[in-house]
C-alpha cells in the first residue's frame, strides 16, 4: 500500500498485489487497484481492473506534465462521483 496523494479533500492510495513468498506458487490473478477517499463526503471508491488501468494512465500523464492541485482535484472529483461506499474506520 502506497499513499499517492493527500489533501484537505482527497486521499489516494495505491493498493499493490502482494508478491508470493519463497516457495509459494504465483497467484492465479495478480491485482492492484486504487482507493480514492473523498474526505468531504466521507465516501470511498476502489478502482480495479480497467478502472485502475485508466487511473494509472492518468497518473502517468500527471508525471509527464505536472498538473496544478486544482487539476488533480477536478479529476479526483470526477472519480469520487462513483463513490457509493461510506468510509468505515477499523
Amino acid at each position: 500500500m502506497q499513499m499517492l496523494y493527500d489533501s484537505d479533500s482527497f486521499v489516494v492510495v495505491h493498493m499493490q498485489a502482494n508478491a508470493p513468498s519463497d516457495g509459494e506458487a504465483e497467484p492465479s490473478i495478480v491485482r492492484h487497484g486504487f482507493e480514492i477517499v473523498d474526505k468531504r463526503s466521507n465516501k470511498e471508491v476502489y478502482l480495479d481492473g480497467s478502472w485502475a488501468e485508466a487511473f494509472q494512465r492518468q497518473i502517468n500523464a500527471w508525471q509527464a506534465n505536472t498538473p496544478t492541485q486544482e487539476e488533480v482535484e477536478e479529476t479526483l472529483d470526477r472519480y469520487a462521483e462513483l463513490a457509493q461506499n461510506p468510509l468505515v474506520m477499523h
